[in-house]
């Protein structure tokens, strides 16, 4: 329930001048999948491929933002959720800031996910199903976490001891066990950058 004493104040400049000064839309890419499936490494690789076309872009990782913003936060249940709430709002600033947000989270919980697409706007919001096998992902094993979770020393680890809930109808679907980086980046770059056009010259105010 908001205070009725807090009342946001109207600017000036809004997110259409915004757009015409950055010459493309906002959008928020939303990058889902197990842990070591390869979320962030797929995610760098597109901003990169981003910043290459001129756009303007900024990631939100996990392990980054729960070593700041999130830090208060655990990994039950709800703080998962509250963890996602506050990556969302976040989110929500930088788009409106006209800017290109790539977010790499494990974001189990579909109705998290539905939260953060409702937040921005379903216009402004693309979900990335990075699909890897658990056991593909465990035998990886990066950060020596599924080790841990199997040991019992993580608890609430998604795909060991918590679930993890598939997007039904990702706006990208990859599957990093079977595709290069190289084929990943192709389909996200065929189905993205025709959203991120305006419709009005770049540069135009």
């Amino acid at each position: 329930m908001r205070d009725e004493n807090i009342i946001p104040h109207d600017h000036a400049i809004k997110l259409d001048d915004r757009v015409k000064l950055g010459g493309h839309l906002p959008k928020l890419i939303w990058f889902t999948g197990l842990s070591g499936s390869g979320k962030s490494t797929l995610a760098g690789a597109f901003e990169v491929e981003l910043y290459k076309l001129g756009y303007r872009t900024y990631i939100l990782d996990g392990d980054n933002v729960r070593s700041g913003l999130n830090q208060d936060l655990t990994f039950s249940e709800k703080d998962r959720t509250e963890n996602i709430r506050r990556i969302a709002e976040v989110s929500k600033l930088f788009v409106d800031a006209g800017i290109v947000v790539l977010t790499a989270f494990i974001s189990p919980f579909a109705e998290d996910r539905k939260q953060a697409r409702d937040l921005v706007g379903s216009k402004n919001f693309a979900e990335i199903f990075v699909d890897c096998p658990l056991e593909v992902c465990e035998a990886r094993d990066v950060k020596g976490l599924y080790k841990k979770a199997r040991a019992g020393e993580i608890p609430n680890f998604t795909g060991i001891s918590s679930p993890f809930e598939e997007p039904i109808d990702p706006d990208v679907h990859v599957k990093t066990h079977e595709e290069s980086l190289e084929e990943s980046l192709s389909k996200l770059k065929s189905i993205i950058l025709p959203k991120l056009a305006p419709s009005f010259p770049p540069g135009r105010v």
